[in-house]
């Protein structure tokens, strides 16, 4: 029943729909269509749109991933290194987030940037999770 419904599509109404298209001659022909006989021909044009780009998707350049990168682009940068001090016992919160991966505008806490600076890299850094221990 499938197959019928496909075969009918393919064999009668594709083609009776193809006849109807207002389809010019010439290329300057395209010129003198009207606003609705363009109307008509978007579904076709974007059918062949589609099809042209997932022809030609295969050779287009791949995005590059940035690997060997510097990690710390921009926090304390004027510090020969970058140290943070946080006592344990100030934690006020049952878990605290802290950023391992540079990229936070709220260092040294998390604000989730590593899911971002992954994607780019292809990195697995996360945060890192400090829990406080109820008693």
């Amino acid at each position: 029943m499938v197959l019928e419904s496909i075969s009918k599509i393919i064999k009668i109404q594709l083609p009776a729909y193809l006849k109807k298209l207002p389809l010019p001659e010439t290329i300057g022909g395209f010129a003198r269509l009207t606003v609705s006989e363009w109307l008509r021909l978007l579904p076709l044009l974007g059918i062949l749109a589609l099809l042209g780009y997932l022809t030609i998707r295969p050779f287009l350049p791949k995005k590059k991933k940035q690997r060997d990168s510097l990690i710390n682009l921009k926090i304390q940068k004027e510090n020969p290194k970058v140290v943070n001090e946080i006592d344990i016992e100030d934690l006020r919160t049952p878990n605290v987030c802290y950023c391992r991966c540079w990229r936070s505008k709220t260092f040294p806490v998390c604000d989730k940037s590593h899911i971002k600076h992954n994607e780019l890299t292809g990195d697995n850094v996360g945060p890192l999770i400090l829990k406080k221990k109820t008693l």
